[in-house]
């Protein structure tokens, strides 16, 4: 029965130092750096969508259109 005792006893102890030691641990590759990279990301995923955006429609679809249109233009 004191063998049980002790060995619940160390299982408990080393429970607590485990605990203990992950709360004190101070690693600094936290929360606040996957979410800054993650913003980052978007940030330069929106502008280059919106760049995207804005060329095709400034330059390559009136320039296609117009070109499709001569293509088909029999009176020409």
């Amino acid at each position: 029965m004191k063998n049980l005792f002790n060995k619940v006893r160390n299982k408990v102890r080393s429970s607590a130092l485990c605990v203990q030691s992950t709360i004190e641990c101070k690693k600094a590759e936290g929360y606040v750096d996957s979410g800054v990279k993650i913003l980052i990301a978007v940030v330069i995923g929106a502008l280059l969508l919106a760049g995207l955006y804005a060329l095709f429609n400034t330059n390559i679809i009136p320039t296609l259109t117009s070109k499709i249109n001569g293509l088909f233009n029999y009176g020409g």
